[in-house]
């Protein structure tokens, strides 16, 4: 009996060490088009809930995931009394970080809220200020949190978090440290998940230090470069607005294929120096679509990225309702 038990610590163990996240991608752009706005949802593969990570757009994102097999877990049968959709969106997603408080990074979360179940919203001071004063607010839409004006009807639970203190994400199983970011004057931050000595890194919009007189990519960068270090780090999702050519006055907050693998650069030196972040999954999130004909913004910075790529990493550029294993 000893011998069994033990073989079943070790094999618990063993699924730990090896265990990963698994990412969808409900939707990867950044402004003008409201039907794909950034949002994603991450879980470890050994836990059933997600969390969302901003919500730009969230029902349109699972409809399009779904038809991808990306939730391959819900059925019809199990879903019932809901639809797949409704399934996916009331009972698997367990909360949502949101990065910073513009639009097209919550949009989604404030339409969707009237058919949501009750979980909690986590973010910096400034973010939860802005749903709780700005959107849920009884004037813009009603009031579906637990604090604040107005009636409050109580589906959220606001979570305002301090930097660089680790907290646990509800029922997700996953841990969560925020950290501050700049976006061309407006408040942003990235937030670390981890769990089982593995961690995955969210960005939401910012600017390079240089442009935008800040140090905060540099601590985030000395943050994530222990976590390579210690091997833990198996991915990170950011942000890479425009393609080369985009004058930094005219950058607001965002960065360029340049500009990003300057930033991984000092997530390189950072991490241990040449070659340590050699095959590193790096999620490319919140290209804006132009409106110019003949213009493919997507296809010229992933274009531009490679290009540039001598650190090794693996640019993955997810469209909408992609699933990615990340291990």
């Amino acid at each position: 009996m000893k011998k069994y038990l033990l073989a079943m610590m070790l094999a618990c163990w063993a699924g730990q060490a090896n265990a990963g996240f698994d990412v969808v991608a409900l939707g990867v752009n950044g402004g003008v088009e409201e039907g794909n706005l950034t949002s994603y949802l991450i879980r470890s593969d050994d836990q059933k809930l997600y969390l969302g990570l901003d919500a730009g757009s969230v029902l349109p994102g699972i409809r399009k995931a779904l038809e991808k097999g990306s939730f391959p877990q819900v059925t019809a049968e199990n879903a019932a009394p809901l639809t797949r959709q409704g399934a996916v969106f009331r009972n698997l997603i367990g909360g949502y970080f949101i990065s910073h408080g513009h639009l097209d990074h919550l949009a989604g979360l404030i339409i969707s809220s009237p058919e949501d179940s009750k979980k909690p919203i986590y973010g910096m001071a400034d973010t939860i200020g802005t749903l709780r004063q700005h959107y849920f607010n009884g004037r813009v839409w009603p009031n579906f949190t637990d604090s604040g004006s107005g009636l409050r009807i109580g589906t959220y639970r606001l979570n305002q978090q301090r930097p660089a203190q680790r907290f646990s994400l509800g029922l997700t199983g996953l841990d969560g440290s925020i950290y501050p970011l700049s976006h061309g004057g407006t408040p942003s931050s990235m937030i670390l998940v981890s769990r089982n000595k593995q961690s995955f890194a969210f960005f939401g919009d910012t600017g390079p230090d240089e442009v935008e007189k800040s140090k905060n990519l540099d601590t985030v960068w000395r943050v994530l470069g222990d976590e390579v270090k210690a091997q833990r780090l198996k991915g990170l999702i950011i942000e890479t607005s425009y393609p080369d050519g985009v004058p930094d006055s005219k950058l607001f907050g965002h960065l360029t294929p340049d500009w990003l693998l300057k930033e991984l650069g000092t997530l390189q030196q950072y991490a241990g120096g040449e070659g340590s972040l050699k095959g590193l999954t790096v999620i490319i999130s919140h290209v804006k679509p132009s409106l110019k004909a003949g213009a493919d913004p997507e296809q010229a910075i992933m274009a531009q990225l490679e290009k540039g790529n001598n650190l090794g990493v693996n640019f993955v550029r997810m469209a909408q309702g992609d699933k990615l294993e990340i291990k």
